[in-house]
């Protein structure tokens, strides 16, 4: 058995590729705020497949954690020589591993912060990017506004205070460069929120004005946020995967990522401190991200959601298992094709019939093992961004909104915590007790979850939708989630 560290590099195993490059010469210009799994099997794999073609070498990522959480990725990383292996799980069972080694050095904010502001301040950052999740721009779903009373939030902006959330860090890394002279940063959002470069602009430049209005103002108008779809289904790493990694490949590695064999990135091209030629590893530079992004949103992400609490209620525990069930996949396919797509734009260069077709594929690859609770947890941050803009297009059209509506019936049903066997759900969400106590008065006053406004605004006063969740969450109450599919899709 081979630990992974820089100098085993040359000693694993033929069957496991790894850098073709000299770390040495690896000179960070990327620094990125939220090392998890999907960033270790997207961004950084792009990077890595450059580095490989000898390109990028001044791009490599300097990774930070911000949250407690994130400790114990310090912590493998550094013991790691922040290398860690990516495995893809082909859906015929096929196995492909890769140690990636672009994230040159991680840093573990709450113990230097310092040291995370002066590595933005360094002219050799060019890229400051982002996957903090779609929670963590602390924007209103209802209002729009960024929220000033948020604690972490308000504690940064107190008079002197050392910087901890992830606005605080940036800004104040920002508000250096200025004084220094320097050219600001570009801030990159890689996160499944729509139009994720202004809202990040947005965020920032208002943190940034709360703190100092002339700051702001430059956030504003100086610096770039692109836009960004992002694309590959990324599992939490279990035991099972680094015991398979091992077994399979004799490496040992703290923390893999293992992935499906599907990516896709396209980004929009604003990049003034200049940026790697991505493209050169497939990623699609485009002037308009929005096309792929709703693509993507409204099918994948809602998609997800599609199978997540009726795959949940209905027995399953696993996508494959729930995209399996014909009634299932069927559901998943009318609300794709008659909901989901008659919102979408234009895709240059993309077949919807073909993309449909693949997700379907996609979901039901049983070597990823993607479990419904992944899914299912944060729930708040994901249907009002996600699906909620879905179901508002096709009410001001007059479309069909009746499986939107399920779903999100569904997730008011998996709200109230316990199961058609009566067994406890684990309900994971940062929103948690409000989201529960709404969904304990389900049967009491059927439509008290949707009249959440922080997540529905108006929508449970529209007669049409509040009409369609009600039918929903009546049969989910008296006949379960089988029996409420099968009766949308006899209806279809």
């Amino acid at each position: 058995m081979t630990k992974l560290s820089d100098e085993s590099l040359p000693h694993l195993p033929q069957s496991i590729a790894r850098p073709g490059y000299d770390r040495s010469r690896l000179r960070t210009g990327i620094v990125h705020f939220g090392v998890g799994g999907f960033h270790r099997a997207h961004q950084a794999m792009y990077l890595d497949r450059l580095m490989n073609e000898g390109k990028a070498l001044d791009w490599a990522i300097c990774g930070v954690g911000v949250l407690p959480s994130d400790a114990a990725m310090k912590t493998v990383m550094d013991s790691q020589d922040c290398l860690y292996t990516l495995v893809l799980k082909h859906p015929d069972g096929a196995l492909e591993a890769r140690v990636i080694g672009s994230i040159a050095e991680y840093l573990f904010a709450p113990e230097n912060p310092e040291a995370v502001i002066e590595k933005m301040a360094a002219p050799a950052t060019r890229i400051v990017s982002l996957t903090i999740t779609e929670g963590g721009y602390n924007i209103s779903d209802t209002t729009g506004e960024f929220d000033a009373g948020n604690a972490g939030v308000a504690a940064d902006l107190q008079p002197g205070a050392v910087p901890s959330s992830v606005f605080g860090l940036v800004i104040e890394a920002l508000r250096r460069r200025r004084e220094r002279g320097l050219e600001p940063f570009t801030v990159m959002s890689c996160d499944n929120v729509p139009g994720n470069g202004e809202v990040a602009r947005k965020a920032f430049g208002e943190f940034a004005r709360l703190r100092d209005p002339e700051l702001g103002k430059w956030v504003q108008e100086a610096v770039s946020f692109p836009s960004s779809m992002v694309d590959r289904i990324t599992p939490a790493t279990t035991d099972p995967d680094r015991t398979l990694l091992a077994d399979e490949f004799g490496v040992e590695d703290a923390w893999p990522v293992v992935a499906e064999d599907f990516e896709q990135w396209a980004l929009e091209d604003v990049f003034p401190q200049g940026r790697p030629p991505w493209e050169d590893a497939g990623v699609n530079m485009t002037a308009d991200v929005e096309p792929y992004e709703h693509m993507k949103l409204r099918l994948l992400n809602c998609g997800h959601q599609a199978l997540a609490y009726l795959g949940y209620l209905s027995g399953y525990r696993y996508v494959h298992e729930a995209v399996r069930d014909p009634q299932m996949a069927q559901f998943l396919l009318d609300y794709m094709d008659r909901e989901a797509t008659p919102t979408l734009l234009p895709v240059p260069g993309v077949d919807l019939g073909a993309y449909k077709l693949r997700l379907l594929q996609r979901f039901g690859n049983e070597h990823v093992r993607d479990t419904l609770a992944r899914l299912c947890a944060e729930s708040s941050d994901r249907i009002p961004k996600w699906l909620v803009p879905v179901v508002r297009e096709n009410v001001a059209a007059g479309g069909e909104i009746s499986r939107s509506a399920a779903i999100i019936a569904s997730w008011a049903r998996y709200a109230e915590g316990v199961d058609e066997a009566g067994e406890p759900i684990r309900v994971v969400d940062n929103r948690r007790d409000e989201v529960m106590a709404a969904a304990e008065r389900n049967r009491e006053d059927p439509l008290a979850f949707i009249s959440q406004q922080h997540f529905f605004a108006d929508l449970s006063s529209d007669a049409r939708f509040a009409q369609e969740y009600l039918s929903a969450l009546g049969t989910l109450h008296r006949s379960g989630a089988r029996a409420a599919v099968a009766a949308l899709v006899d209806e279809a």
